[in-house]
């Protein structure tokens, strides 16, 4: 029985650490103020980037477009809310003036293909800008810009262009190349993904990595933790119940193992953030896990003199286990900043898992309290029942 848990315990985390460690976007590009950003897509063209941060709680979103040229060209990121492509466009046009040297960004909007110079100007976007400034640096451009996203959804079509022809000193047309006519996509903020559903998102990727923990850390965990306590009171459910519960630990402690080095990999990628308490949380977390697990292999028999005490140090760490899960899933909580429908649904389990508990709680003791007072030794027997040894 343990080497066949054993071997599904790592030929399952091997098949997951494939998954969890794929290579995605590289966000580690420093901005200027220090800015960070916690999520960030690699554009097909241009050798462009988006960084952005996208706070639920008011449907706003901080981006920043970065993408190669000459000092004398011009770069522009655009969100069209009713269509895709150019027309429509609501876009952020960064470039050089020419008469006072400095980077200006302009908040423009397309109507239509044939644009004229007096039509390329600052104005008013169909959604609201409270931010944007822009600025070139080591061969790049970056467009920096705070707005709400059209509709208060966080699916936009997205735009994004390069070029170095001007009229009138503001930048005006572009080839008709591939690149420049197929600089489009439809981005999700809040998952990362596109349309054409690449995967290269980093908050997609820290989405997974709360999905995956909140559910093996955070509810089959406690699931199995009440199997053992509650379900072994029943004689008759033995040992169907060990071997749930030991099924579902196994597959927690596999799963959250993926999960776990999912976030090693984020964290070795998010240079300059750290979240110390989450980490560290989660580091104990696993170890102590881990020696949850392997010390399975050295549970003493039943009636082995040993037993009480690998009784108490077994449940002494798994409850640890437990708390320091449901902890850092709220931590989680607080680093994504999702929608509040997510925290609540999370808090609705547990509690429903916690009054499950109490109820069993209550109604097992009544059980166990009739069986030992049916069971008390008579004619001077002073033997117990092995059940309650």
């Amino acid at each position: 029985m343990e080497l066949a848990i054993l071997f599904l315990v790592v030929f399952s985390s091997s098949s997951l650490l494939q998954h969890a460690t794929a290579q995605t976007c590289d966000a580690a590009i420093t901005f200027s103020n220090d800015k960070l950003y916690t999520a960030c897509n690699v554009l097909p063209y241009h050798s462009a980037s988006l960084h952005w941060n996208y706070f639920a709680s008011n449907g706003t979103v901080d981006i920043a477009y970065r993408a190669s040229g000459s000092s004398a060209s011009w770069v522009a990121w655009a969100i069209n809310p009713n269509s895709a492509g150019m027309i429509g466009a609501n876009a952020f046009l960064a470039f050089t003036n020419t008469t006072t040297g400095n980077v200006a960004v302009f908040a423009t909007r397309f109507t239509s293909y044939s644009v004229q110079a007096a039509d390329v100007r600052d104005e008013e976007l169909a959604f609201t800008v409270y931010d944007k400034r822009a600025e070139y640096s080591n061969g790049y451009y970056t467009i920096y810009a705070s707005l709400e996203l059209p509709g208060n959804t966080t699916r936009q079509n997205t735009v994004w262009q390069a070029s170095s022809d001007f009229s009138d000193g503001v930048p005006n047309g572009h080839p008709l190349s591939t690149a420049n006519r197929q600089s489009m996509s439809t981005l999700d903020f809040l998952s990362g993904q596109t349309a054409s559903g690449g995967g290269n998102s980093r908050l997609h990727r820290k989405n997974i990595h709360g999905v995956i923990n909140a559910i093996s850390w955070g509810i089959l965990l406690p699931t199995g933790a009440i199997i053992a306590r509650y379900v072994k009171v029943f004689q008759f459910a033995d040992p169907a119940w060990f071997y749930l519960h030991v099924a579902c630990q196994c597959s927690a402690y596999v799963v959250g193992l993926a999960g776990w080095i999912l976030g090693l990999k984020l964290g070795s990628q998010s240079k300059g953030i750290t979240y110390h308490k989450h980490r560290d949380i989660g580091i104990a977390l696993f170890c102590l896990a881990t020696v949850q697990v392997f010390a399975l292999f050295l549970r003493p028999d039943k009636n082995h003199k040993y037993r009480w005490y690998w009784n108490i140090y077994h449940y002494a760490v798994g409850y640890a286990v437990i708390i320091l899960s449901i902890v850092n899933v709220f931590e989680g909580f607080d680093i994504l900043d999702p929608a509040k429908k997510w925290k609540n649904a999370y808090i609705a389990v547990i509690a429903t898992l916690g009054g499950v508990a109490l109820v069993l709680e209550a109604f097992t003791w009544a059980v166990v309290t009739r069986r030992r007072s049916s069971e008390k030794p008579h004619n001077g027997d002073n033997t117990t029942n092995g059940f309650y040894a």
